[in-house]
């Protein structure tokens, strides 16, 4: 599955999100400049950020698995996450 979000959060605070949220819990696979990989027994997730748009961040991220298997929730909650970057009073909801 793929998911995206343009946020004005910079490339490296969404860098420095995925390390936190997928760091705990699953085994990084790759690091390159604008992209993550973590790896687990739910998948593999990919996380890919390009500025876009001057003030603006492109997210993507990626899974291995179909939609709404594991890792594809926590990919979804993560994007949540991402928002609160931005706006911490933003009230995650959902079952993922």
């Amino acid at each position: 599955m793929r998911y995206f979000h343009r946020t004005s959060a910079s490339p490296d605070q969404v860098l420095e999100a995925a390390k936190a949220f997928f760091g705990a819990r699953s085994t990084p696979a790759e690091e390159a400049p604008r992209r993550r990989v973590y790896s687990g027994a739910i998948g593999k997730v990919t996380i890919a950020v390009k500025a876009e748009g001057g003030h603006y961040t492109f997210v993507e991220v990626t899974t291995d698995q179909v939609g709404e298997s594991e890792i594809d929730k926590l990919a979804k909650r993560f994007l949540a996450e991402v928002h609160r970057i931005v706006e911490p009073a933003h009230e995650v909801r959902g079952a993922y």
